[in-house]
């Protein structure tokens, strides 16, 4: 029993099992995407993976903690890729620049992930939802510091106001990227963010009557 348990603990068994833990992530992921969480069954993700449903249960309790799990981690690499991205630019205009390619590069890669964060939010329970809301205001708050640096006379609730909508450009790639080829639609998407957010942090303050 001793050498069993080693074995399933040995540093191969645990690669094994998180790579299957990321194979049921991302075929769950398509499925949501596809159909939307409600529409998906623990015997659906199970098939996509050639697994029965109930096996599914030694990995995550249900579908909500797929979902859970699923978005903890892309808001989580959203902040940290980020954040160093933007630490190791030598500027603010370089910074802008490298959290815009971080950003259009993810949402090309993983559009059923951008799918289901913008949609599915709502079925995560608590206090999961409150972690993943968290970590996606510290990823909206890195952009903003950034905009201050770039425009220090402008509003903390313009540049704020700015990153969201320049979010909704970028985030509309599944819908929009199926008909071009992926570096082409990459700079297109850079220099629409780019000069949206820039024109929208630039305006001037409405004048006071």
């Amino acid at each position: 029993m001793a050498n069993l348990t080693e074995s399933r603990s040995s540093p191969a068994a645990r690669a094994r099992r998180t790579l299957r833990r990321e194979e049921i992530l991302g075929a769950a992921a398509g499925l949501f995407a596809r159909r939307g969480f409600h529409g998906v069954s623990i015997d659906d993700i199970g098939a996509a993976v050639g697994m029965t449903g109930p096996g599914l249960y030694r990995h995550f309790s249900g579908k909500e903690a797929m979902l859970a799990e699923m978005l903890l981690g892309i808001s989580q690499e959203l902040l940290n890729e980020g954040s160093h991205r933007a630490v190791a630019a030598p500027d603010a205009p370089a910074a802008l620049g490298a959290l815009l390619r971080w950003h259009i590069d993810f949402a090309l890669s993983q559009p059923a992930l951008i799918t289901v964060q913008s949609r599915e939010l709502a079925n995560v329970p608590e206090p999961a939802q409150r972690q993943i809301r968290r970590l996606q205001r510290l990823y909206v708050e890195e952009w903003v510091t950034v905009l201050t640096e770039l425009f220090p006379g402008a509003s903390q609730a313009r540049l704020r106001a700015a990153v969201h909508a320049m979010f909704g450009l970028l985030n509309s790639t599944p819908h929009s990227a199926d008909e071009m080829e992926p570096a082409a639609m990459a700079e297109m998407l850079y220099t629409m963010a780019h000069a949206a957010v820039v024109a929208s942090a630039a305006l001037p303050r409405p004048e006071t009557r």
